[in-house]
């Protein structure tokens, strides 16, 4: 539901929990205790108390849905609607040699398409609320050696992971002052 739908709860669902809220009001002004209605209303004692504090606060309005949280798009609904096939056309449609959608070139596609500057991870949230997710390749490369990985897993690894120290420099466990 997060991603493929546009990320967190639908608006009928935001307005269904402020009504529990508001009911739940009703019974905090009748005089009932955070537990009564947390069991009443099936929450935490902790979200009953965040109620008592918002109408004491603010009244009723205080506790009235706010809408989505975090923060807006920058693109809206019609760019989002024309950045979709822009990206499954791939990006050598975009002028780059290869088939590998990195967030930086999608970065760069938007401001070029739309001159609207992300952010790296807003672009990763960006495409997770399209409904696009990471992938791997399905295979290896072709001009992968087996033969060269395997010698250099045992024979340069271990030059450059260098031995294994238990002890800091210049400090001298118990054990070696006790034999001293």
């Amino acid at each position: 539901m997060r991603y493929g739908e546009g990320g967190g709860l639908t608006a009928a669902e935001r307005a269904r929990r402020e009504q529990v809220r508001l009911a739940a009001a009703d019974l905090i002004e009748a005089g009932a205790s955070d537990r009564e209605v947390a069991r009443r209303f099936r929450v935490s004692r902790m979200s009953a108390n965040r109620w008592r504090r918002a109408l004491a606060a603010g009244g009723r309005a205080a506790l009235a849905s706010k809408g989505a949280g975090g923060a807006r798009c920058k693109l809206t609904r019609a760019q989002l609607d024309e950045l979709a096939p822009v990206l499954e056309e791939g990006p050598a449609g975009q002028g780059w040699e290869d088939q590998c959608w990195t967030l930086a070139r999608v970065t760069d596609v938007i401001w070029r398409r739309f001159g609207v500057e992300y952010t790296l991870a807003g672009a990763d949230l960006l495409l997770h609320r399209m409904g696009w997710s990471v992938q791997f390749p399905s295979r290896q490369a072709a001009e992968r050696d087996e033969a060269r990985i395997v010698t250099w897993r045992q024979e340069v690894w271990p030059v450059v992971k260098g031995p294994r120290r238990t002890w800091a420099p210049g400090s001298v466990s118990r054990t070696n002052q006790a034999r001293a």
